[in-house]
């Protein structure tokens, strides 16, 4: 994981500083960089897909339909997993 830096942010124009010692070789770009906090929100989101992934995964791996019943147990597994696919956020949709 990547450390985090704190830094001085302007209340004005949005400038990004840190604080550091010059060794003559600065050239300014453009990053994108986002809140840490924002950072931390999304992580727990996609752990919290993911536990869920993993437990539908659980259920795929162990199910052992009845005689006769495999067809539903997979419509049945299908149903659900078009719902997790629904509840996507937009920006990782196909």
């Amino acid at each position: 994981m990547a450390e985090r830096v704190k830094a001085w942010q302007c209340a004005g124009c949005g400038r990004i500083e840190v604080p550091r010692d010059c060794v003559g070789v600065c050239d300014f770009g453009r990053i994108e960089i986002v809140y840490g906090f924002e950072h931390d929100e999304a992580l727990e989101a996609a752990r919290e897909r993911c536990a869920r992934y993993e437990a539908f995964l659980e259920r795929i791996a162990r199910a052992v339909p009845r005689g006769g019943e495999w067809e539903r147990s997979y419509r049945a597994l299908q149903e659900e997993a078009r719902g997790f696919l629904a509840q996507r956020p937009p920006d990782e949709a196909p």
